[in-house]
């Protein structure tokens, strides 16, 4: 009788992610806390010549070299209007560290896989590519992001 009641539990769990929970320009996404490694105030970034437009350059983090990623041109967002330092997200892919860099980070959300939303049809082209789905919040959606669909320069 135990393992009965054992397995209605387990079916009545829900499964759930956290997100962490960031903005470029107006729009709000996230990306799971697993990914995250660091999250840094203003850096001093070096460029890397030759590199993409959306390679903003590389910094020095504790002695490794991590390449920064600038998601306001990566996103095909505009120019930073309003004056401000940026934030770095750090993130780890394949044994290497990325930085992205992002107006600001906002919470880590927990999101039951049940009121994740599948991508709209008119969601963007660039945002569609590196979108897993989106979560409706009382006054906004986020954008949940596939890491390494984003790094995919």
């Amino acid at each position: 009788m135990q393992a009965n009641i054992s397995m209605i539990r387990v079916e009545n769990e829900v499964e759930s992610k956290m997100y962490v929970t960031m903005r470029v320009d107006r729009q709000l996404f996230g990306i799971e806390v697993r990914n995250v490694r660091d999250v840094l105030r203003q850096q001093k970034i070096t460029p890397i010549p030759l590199a993409p437009p959306e390679i903003a350059g590389s910094l020095n983090l504790r002695g490794r070299i991590v390449t920064v990623i600038d998601l306001r041109k990566r996103l095909q967002l505009g120019e930073k209007t309003t004056p401000g330092e940026n934030t770095f997200v750090v993130i780890e892919q394949k044994g290497e560290l990325y930085s992205l860099m992002i107006d600001s980070v906002s919470e880590v959300l927990t999101i039951p896989s049940a009121e994740i939303e599948k991508t709209p049809a008119n969601l963007g082209l660039t945002w569609k590519d590196i979108a897993t789905g989106i979560h409706k919040l009382p006054d906004e959606l986020i954008v949940l992001v596939d890491v390494q669909a984003l790094l995919r320069l």
